[in-house]
């Protein structure tokens, strides 16, 4: 599914290829890994406990969008009061953790600090194998803190190590940034029309 393989000459063409291929991208994701990432969401928003996102470059702009449809868009007509925390959107002590100790830490080391058993991590890499990522869910899973995993590309080690994956088969960071994105969307929509009254749902804007 690599995209583009040749030069376009004319946008039309490009986005039409681009638009095939983002389908194919999103059919490849596993709905029963879907469903068990939506379990451990609601299980942790259900009991108060922490949800954390984190990810790097667009990854990270997904991990802080995460905390506005989890946090605000879960909590509108349903019972639950989500709690959550993007990890990326902690310039301070990122660029403190990144000068004084290690890039690789920065999400590991605000894990420790803050996590408990019982929470939850959401990562989110394209390649899955970016080594902040893999150390933040080598650490929760060691921690009794649930890992949810989202990865393009090969999956990487983060594939490996967390307890739902849910992978997207592409070779496009665009397209594979693009499903992340759709994920997190649905994940929140769901959990959320689940919990409100049925009356509600129709009357709603998701």
């Amino acid at each position: 599914m690599a995209f583009p393989d040749a030069k376009f000459s004319d946008i039309e063409s490009y986005a039409n290829g681009y638009f095939d291929h983002l389908n194919q991208a999103a059919a490849s994701v596993d709905r029963q890994k879907l469903e068990e990432a939506a379990d451990i969401l609601t299980k942790v928003y259900t009991h108060g406990g922490m949800v954390y996102s984190c990810g790097n470059g667009g990854s990270a702009a997904i991990a802080n969008h995460l905390v506005c449809d989890h946090c605000k868009l879960v909590q509108t007509d349903t019972e639950l009061t989500p709690r959550v925390v993007s990890l990326s959107s902690t310039v301070e002590i990122i660029t403190a953790i990144g000068n004084d100790i290690s890039y690789d830490e920065i999400f590991l080391y605000q894990l420790r600090s803050l996590a408990k058993p019982g929470d939850a991590l959401i990562t989110i890499s394209s390649s899955g194998d970016s080594e902040n990522i893999v150390r933040a869910v080598q650490w929760a899973r060691e921690n009794g803190v649930s890992v949810i995993s989202m990865t393009g590309f090969s999956g990487g080690r983060s594939a490996e190590l967390s307890d739902v994956n849910i992978h997207v088969q592409a070779e496009n960071y665009g397209m594979i940034e693009d499903v992340h994105q759709s994920i997190m969307h649905l994940l929140a929509q769901y959990v959320r029309q689940t919990h409100m009254e049925e009356e509600l749902v129709k009357d709603r804007r998701f």
